[in-house]
């Protein structure tokens, strides 16, 4: 169980607020049973190193206030609107008997041993937290499935899943799937024959091939032509003119 370090504050303004943020603590209030509400603050450092670890919100944490200490649930936090970083905290006392509700977050193990996923199946995830209603001392820390064996098609429901007696889920009358075992979204096109490759290759050279030499085929030479036309012009112009002599 994780546990930090608090104090009590006593202040009754915005600025008072500012200063406590300012020095590097985070306000924060305690909540719940029958006893009054409790104004403290905790440092803002090891706040984070906290909520930046799995499931903050559904672990219990020990507050250790002015050297008594006192079992809570985070219920809350509330962060700056531009700098993201954690303003306020909500805690709820953790009292024996008082049953609460809570998110619980789902986890998956034994991934390697699913001849499903072996295959190429798809793990679709449903619900990666299920609200539970428990007594506050047997928080469940995950719901565990176990992947060993399981193959294409099978499902998981909250039935599948080993729940203490005093542990019950909030929705109630139906038994809901929690993530199911699909087959592949994608299939693999065929690959293509080495024999058609090779086929298509060698085509494709004749082709070119072809072209090369229409390309080079030599065209007919109309130059002599051209020249003997242009001599039987001048002989019959030099006929013409004798004539006319």
């Amino acid at each position: 169980m994780n546990s930090l370090e608090a104090n009590i504050r006593n202040n009754s303004t915005k600025g008072q607020l500012n200063t406590i943020r300012n020095n590097g603590n985070v306000p924060a209030i305690i909540y719940g049973g029958k006893d009054e509400n409790q104004k403290i603050y905790v440092s803002k450092k090891l706040l984070k190193n906290l909520i930046d670890k799995e499931n903050f919100l559904s672990n219990i944490l020990t507050l250790n206030i002015d050297g008594k200490p006192q079992n809570v649930l985070p219920r809350e936090v509330k962060y700056h609107i531009i700098s993201d970083e954690p303003t306020h905290v909500d805690f709820l006392r953790v009292l024996p008997g008082v049953k609460i509700k809570i998110e619980v977050p789902v986890k998956f193990i034994n991934h390697e041993k699913s001849p499903g996923l072996k295959r190429g199946g798809v793990l679709n995830i449903v619900r990666r937290k299920v609200e539970l209603k428990c007594p506050s001392e047997k928080i469940p820390e995950s719901l565990t499935i176990n992947l060993d064996g399981v193959d294409i098609g099978e499902s998981f429901k909250i039935s599948s899943v080993k729940l203490d007696d005093e542990v019950t889920p909030t929705i109630r009358g139906r038994d809901f799937v929690i993530a199911t075992l699909a087959a592949p979204t994608v299939m693999k096109e065929p690959e293509k024959p080495a024999e058609a490759e090779t086929a298509e290759g060698e085509q494709g050279a004749e082709g070119t091939e072809a072209a090369a030499t229409d390309g080079d085929k030599p065209q007919a030479d109309t130059s002599k032509g051209d020249k003997k036309e242009g001599e039987e012009n001048k002989s019959a112009e030099k006929k013409q003119a004798e004539e006319k002599k």
